[in-house]
């Protein structure tokens, strides 16, 4: 038992660290996923979805590139970044939810925790996408 939870602190560690990493794509994947269920429901078959999900996905992420990249007005560039950031938080709260959900028996603490959490992931993403030259790892 003492070996599980010990196993434990780490994973969830990974899957925080995992999560802020990846925090900068969840608007590209939710549309993705979104395109890829509306192509299924449609008739497309589960290879035409994927496709057509792997599409929006690639295709989203091209636009946001390209405008962060043409763009040369600060609040636009920060409009954009919001505009991508905002699922981000949202995925944020929900992974701290989960998380949470048996840990903390205080459903008041616990909206917090979420609250604190969501607003971390989304400010991260919104940071990384704003000025990605603060995030390079060759410092």
């Amino acid at each position: 038992m003492i070996a599980v939870v010990l196993l434990t602190v780490p994973l969830v560690i990974m899957l925080c660290v995992l999560a802020y990493r990846l925090a900068t794509y969840a608007m590209p994947f939710m549309l993705a996923l979104g395109a890829a269920r509306f192509a299924y429901a449609t008739g497309a078959g589960w290879i035409g979805a994927g496709f057509v999900g792997a599409f929006a996905g690639v295709a989203s992420f091209g636009i946001l590139a390209f405008l962060v990249g043409t763009l040369r007005a600060p609040i636009l560039r920060l409009a954009v970044a919001v505009v991508f950031a905002a699922p981000a938080a949202v995925a944020g709260y929900a992974l701290v939810h989960g998380v949470t959900s048996e840990a903390i028996p205080s459903e008041t603490w616990r909206q917090i925790f979420c609250i604190a959490g969501g607003i971390f992931v989304g400010c991260s993403a919104l940071a990384r996408l704003a000025d990605p030259s603060i995030f390079d790892q060759d410092r």
